[in-house]
């Protein structure tokens, strides 16, 4: 383990996890105390930023175990800075289901064999990508405690679209998406709702007026808007204490 320091009361490091398609770098931000909940974190398009890792430490100042996997591990490529949308796309393009459940479940194991903490006490939450990958997770992987899906595109259209697999989702859901995403249109939106209510999921669409693609990145002010993004992280915070309390 490498790279430990202490940053807003969680210890933080890059670990190495095993996955079947080769190992995987892994960033973890711990709380200060035990954790007995844990939260995955999926990257955006552009890899294990500082904004994802910021999050994660979010998460671990609010108790959570934090892991945000290298989803990029099998092509080597790390990080990319998001004026590099264009390299971005090819990369996330080739991601495809199997391969996003084949992470997850990995890091899974990891937290249930390593950490003590099972699956049901696990959330997934992405955003961009890791919005679909959370998705995706969640229709492979059963006994997962929650998932929080920020403005994912390709979920209900596209090469990996995984609307279709709905009925194996178990887990509570709870998706973000801003009113002027080009990248998740309505009829998106409405086409995972039916399909999350017509298999019987539990779940909460917010759609977030006036607000586009990546509303909650505040890595890219451009894009950011501050209301939308406080009152989803609010609900999300609230989502994942009422699914992972604190104390089981």
């Amino acid at each position: 383990m490498t790279d430990q320091h202490s940053i807003n009361s969680a210890t933080t490091e890059w670990l190495t996890v095993s996955t079947a398609d080769g190992p995987m770098r892994v960033y973890i931000a711990s709380p200060a105390q035990p954790a007995s909940r844990a939260v995955v974190v999926l990257q955006e398009a552009f890899g294990v930023n500082e904004h994802i890792q910021d999050i994660a430490r979010r998460y671990a100042a609010r108790g959570f175990l934090a892991l945000a996997p290298d989803l990029f591990h099998r092509n080597g490529v790390g990080m990319l800075a998001y004026e590099q949308h264009a390299e971005a796309m090819p990369l996330i393009g080739a991601i495809g289901p199997d391969a996003i459940v084949t992470d997850v479940r990995a890091v899974v194991a990891h937290l249930t064999e390593q950490e003590g903490i099972p699956a049901s006490r696990t959330a997934v939450n992405g955003f961009c990508f890791g919005g679909r990958a959370a998705f995706t997770a969640a229709t492979g992987i059963g006994g997962l405690g929650a998932t929080v899906v920020f403005y994912g595109p390709g979920i209900a259209a596209g090469p990996h679209a995984v609307v279709d697999r709905v009925k194996d989702i178990d887990a509570p859901m709870m998706l973000h998406v801003g009113s002027a995403d080009p990248t998740i249109p309505a009829e998106q939106v409405r086409a995972i709702d039916e399909a999350l209510t017509g298999a019987r999921v539990e779940f909460e669409s917010h759609v977030y007026e006036g607000a586009g693609h990546a509303f909650a990145c505040d890595a890219r002010p451009h894009m950011y808007v501050e209301d939308s993004a406080s009152t989803a992280w609010q609900r999300t915070y609230a989502f994942l204490d009422w699914h992972l309390p604190a104390t089981a």
